[in-house]
């Protein structure tokens, strides 16, 4: 008997899950969109196509990401647009950037945008006017740059366990063995 609870027990005990999270985020980075594609495990989608739809689905464009996961994109109208990848096995990134943050990007107002976000954005355009294109691009690749290690912690730290979850797996397991215990006095009372 005590053989058959202890089998249960460890039949029932829960394993580490090998399973991973796709990770995907799209950033403002000067006049381009950064974007990010990987995997929870730190694993990132390197020399993957992503494909660039608008709001009613049309492809807008295509672009690939680097060894590292990142890719950069140029938006040609102040539209939301969504990103897709597919990453093979089943796992497919799909993250959307709102219109607003595509209008600041050109530099315009975006259509359904209210009067205070408008007022901002002709505030961050005429700001922006005074630097060069080329002193832009070297400052949002400064920024790309430093931004990029953090961006990995975070989507790390997401991702590992909080309390909530091994509390959650120590009552499982306390569980279970409160199931095997009962069965067996069951049985020992029956005998």
């Amino acid at each position: 008997m005590k053989h058959l609870v202890i089998t249960l027990a460890l039949c029932c005990a829960p394993l580490p899950a090998l399973a991973h999270k796709v990770i995907a985020g799209v950033f403002v980075s000067g006049d381009a969109i950064e974007g990010e594609i990987g995997f929870s495990s730190g694993d990132m989608a390197s020399d993957t196509e992503v494909i660039v739809t608008g709001p009613d689905g049309a492809e807008l464009g295509r672009t690939v990401t680097d060894a590292d996961g990142f890719f950069i994109y140029t938006p040609n109208s102040a539209v939301a647009l969504t990103f897709f990848a597919d990453l093979g096995a089943g796992h497919v990134a799909q993250v959307t950037m709102p219109a607003e943050d595509v209008a600041q990007i050109m530099g315009v107002v975006a259509e359904k945008a209210d009067s205070a976000t408008s007022a901002t954005m002709a505030q961050t355009a005429g700001s922006a006017t005074s630097l060069g294109q080329e002193e832009r691009q070297v400052i949002a690749k400064a920024v790309r740059d430093e931004l990029r290690p953090l961006r990995r912690e975070i989507a790390a730290y997401r991702e590992q366990n909080d309390l909530q979850t091994i509390l959650g797996g120590i009552g499982y397991i306390v569980g279970l063995f409160g199931l095997g215990f009962y069965m067996a006095a069951r049985r020992k009372l029956a005998a």
